[in-house]
């Protein structure tokens, strides 16, 4: 154990059951060992009401530690080990321009119901729980847009067009049942399909798009009769060409069910690289699992195990500034939240 992981456990002890810390799966190795729970965005907003901690501490990117922020129970504090940390895709949806968007869809007199990837911003989250919508993630995608979709109307989906497009191709939507939008600062550019059931906002995740279709031919090319999944944010023509894909909680079982039912077997997974290292050092004994391509999320790299030591010895000494929410914004972003958990049940 190094001088920072020493002081990081010695911390996390003086300090006992007034904090806890939960961490993204996507988060390095150094950072993982101190957590005491990792999970993807779901099973992490899950948790939060059942922490009884004092302090939270997110490893993870700052819409992760808006959400926690907004779960957390009166008088608990969320901390960002570093506050830089955001996501790429949940800035490809401002507020502003969202606004626009749908007052002019709604103006047109249709109903919109928006579904926001939890990968968005506290001010979005609000949006969409003032326009009668929800949240979702990669693990409910599915669930989420059905649900929406039950609604009557039009589904706005934002931010990520290819979470979108892969769960309306598993509901059986038609490529003539969905629009990607097109969209400048003042909002909609174009009116053509907006009629459509499905309509798209046009971001992406720059981790996941990284991995093409050339990618998956050449791993079969290299590992004939291998398998390779891959994460849903993944662009379609991907996705169509893998074995299967799903959430993160997903690529994680599929990767233990590939140790121990198919030894000696190869795994290409599609997704941010910490976490498939991890797997291939999990079960490196058992199976091979390799990353389709080293796929890194600067962001999330921003958490260090130095950040994390800083956070939890400013808890110590009364220093650390905990997340600020608006105050307007709580009530209608908190709704989109519980609307997602109260559909998946919890």
């Amino acid at each position: 154990m190094n001088a920072t992981a020493k002081a990081i456990t010695d911390v996390k002890k003086s300090l006992g059951k007034s904090v806890y810390v939960l961490g993204h799966h996507y988060q390095c190795d150094t950072v993982v060992a101190h957590c005491d729970k990792c999970g993807d965005s779901l099973e992490l907003s899950r948790c939060v009401s059942d922490i009884e901690a004092a302090h939270i501490v997110f490893c993870g990117v700052y819409f992760m530690g808006e959400t926690a922020a907004l779960l957390a129970r009166p008088g608990q504090s969320v901390h960002l080990p570093d506050l830089t940390s955001n996501c790429a895709m949940s800035m490809m949806t401002p507020e502003t321009i969202a606004r626009k968007v749908l007052q002019q869809l709604t103006g047109r007199g249709r109903k919109i119901i928006p579904l926001a990837y939890v990968n968005t911003t506290l001010d979005i989250k609000a949006l969409v729980g003032e326009y009668g919508g929800a949240t979702c993630t990669s693990a409910n995608a599915g669930k989420m847009l059905a649900w929406a979709l039950d609604q009557g109307g039009s589904v706005l989906f934002l931010p990520d067009k290819n979470l979108g497009r892969n769960t309306a191709k598993k509901l059986g939507l038609s490529q003539n049942d969905q629009q990607i939008l097109r969209i400048g600062k003042n909002g909609l550019t174009d009116t053509d399909g907006i009629d459509r059931k499905l309509l798209l906002w046009p971001g992406c995740c720059c981790i996941h798009t990284r991995f093409t279709s050339e990618m998956v031919a050449a791993a079969r090319e290299k590992h004939p009769g291998c398998r390779i999944l891959a994460h849903p944010e993944a662009r379609p023509e991907v996705i169509e060409r893998c074995d299967a894909a799903g959430s993160t909680a997903f690529l994680i079982r599929e990767a233990g069910e590939a140790a121990e039912k198919n030894p000696d077997s190869t795994l290409y997974i599609a997704t941010e690289y910490n976490l498939v290292r991890r797997l291939a050092a999990r079960h490196k004994e058992r199976c091979r699992i390799l990353p389709l391509t080293k796929s890194l999320c600067g962001d999330m790299a921003k958490v260090t195990a130095k950040k994390l030591l800083r956070t939890l010895t400013n808890i110590s000494a009364n220093k650390s500034v905990p997340i600020k929410v608006d105050i307007a914004r709580i009530e209608p972003a908190r709704l989109s939240l519980q609307r997602m958990l109260k559909v998946c049940g919890q």
